[in-house]
């Protein structure tokens, strides 16, 4: 009877949530607060771009070469594009290019490919491998055999970790989203869900802070300082959003890839970062799919099995002409506004899945992952931050912890008909 009683103060709480997070239009100031514009996310369609800046013609290299912030198919060519060696590509990198990490099921989508992270943890105190100079990333490639970054030094390490790549189209809505409100919901959240919310450095604002929001640790706050230090540390391209103001190449863990590497840097002045992080800004928010009396059943469910606290339905971005990223960025009409359906709390949350690894946040983030956004979860391969859960009941048992396991238990209590509804559900997303 505990239980049940439980289930259903919670269940009041998060039908309030979810009511605060569906309320009718509001007027902000002069300006309608409306949806946002949304994609099916099918490749070589006319609906990725949301309408901030000019959206352009497909680029032809025989015509003419791709120009950075001209217009959303020339920031879409560049972060799609791949990398040579002769452009500073590596020496130690993961990919040639974003889009070889983001492209399902159009480019800027999720896909297959993981990352390695890796370090030692004693005494309560986490360590990077020695002579690693990007944090806990092992790069997986390198252009040249002899400074790959070597197996045994990764062996010597007691925590290893895979991560998959994320999803980052729609991602200026998220980065549009007022630090505070994601404050004031994780305040609205009851014991045992309450999410961590980090400040995170902004590169292009000098290192002042603001909440983190993207990543699988929230380790970055704005787009642009999400390309620059993508750009280093996944393809070995130096520039002046880096975290090192485009001066300190990729080594080899410690050894050096100075023969191996004769492009002055920094190699990219900044524009291309510019343009990734333009790209993302310029997409429109995934759209569900469609929503049949089982997913519409199913929606109802989540909320009353408490899966929506973390996964929140609903936020609305700031009004346009707002100044975010510490001033680095004006949010334009296309962003501002918005009301968008990405359920997530954008926090960190310990759900018994957390990799080990440390990274903004301090110790106490350890074993944290930032809740991650469902929009567009039925083009997703695989499930959870490691890509190691294949189906969505997988994924649902693998959550542990007190409001992981509260969740969880209430799913599995649940009869088989509304369990196969809350699935439904999620292959709407």
């Amino acid at each position: 009877m505990k239980s049940l009683k439980l289930l259903v103060v919670m269940s009041f709480v998060v039908v309030a949530l979810v009511c605060l997070a569906t309320l009718p239009n509001r007027v902000a100031g002069s300006q309608t607060i409306t949806d946002a514009l949304t994609t099916d996310m099918i490749r070589d369609t006319d609906d990725l771009h949301n309408g901030f800046g000019a959206k352009g013609a497909p680029i032809d290299e025989c015509a003419g070469e791709p120009v950075p912030l001209r217009s959303f198919e020339d920031n879409k060519f560049i972060f799609n594009e791949n990398e040579s060696v002769e452009d500073g590509l590596g020496p130690t990198y993961n990919a040639p290019g974003c889009g070889n990490c983001h492209d399902n099921s159009d480019i800027g989508g999720i896909s297959q490919i993981r990352e390695l992270r890796a370090g030692n943890f004693a005494g309560g105190v986490f360590t990077e491998p020695p002579g690693s100079q990007n944090r806990s990333l092992i790069q997986l490639r390198s252009i040249a055999a002899p400074i790959q970054e070597t197996l045994n030094v990764i062996a010597a390490q007691n925590v290893r970790a895979f991560r998959t790549t994320l999803n980052v189209i729609g991602d200026g809505f998220i980065e549009a989203i007022d630090s505070n409100d994601l404050n004031a919901n994780r305040l609205s959240q009851p014991a045992g869900f309450v999410g961590t919310l980090i400040q995170v450095p902004v590169v292009e604002a000098g290192g002042a802070v603001r909440a983190g929001r993207f990543g699988w640790k929230n380790q970055h706050a704005s787009l642009h300082s999400f390309s620059g230090d993508a750009y280093l540390n996944e393809m070995g391209i130096t520039n002046p959003f880096d975290g090192t103001n485009g001066l300190t190449e990729n080594d080899s863990l410690g050894r050096s890839v100075a023969a191996f590497d004769d492009v002055e840097d920094p190699e990219d002045e900044g524009e291309d970062v510019e343009a990734f992080a333009q790209f993302m800004r310029q997409t429109r928010a995934p759209r569900r799919g469609t929503i049949t009396a089982a997913a519409a059943r199913g929606e109802i469910l989540f909320a009353q099995i408490s899966c929506s606290i973390c996964h929140t339905p609903s936020f609305t971005t700031v009004p346009p002409g707002t100044a975010i990223n510490q001033g680095a960025f004006i949010v334009p009409a296309a962003l501002g506004n918005k009301r968008i359906r990405p359920f997530s709390d954008f926090l960190l949350h310990d759900i018994g899945t957390g990799d080990g690894i440390v990274q903004n946040g301090g110790a106490a983030t350890r074993n944290m992952v930032r809740t991650p956004p469902l929009w567009g979860l039925r083009t997703h391969p695989e499930f959870m931050h490691d890509g190691l859960s294949l189906t969505f009941n997988e994924a649902i048992q693998r959550h542990a912890g007190v409001g992981g396991t509260f969740a969880r238990n209430n799913f599995n209590a649940l009869s088989a008909a509304q369990r196969a509804d809350v699935i439904a559900f999620l292959n709407s997303l």
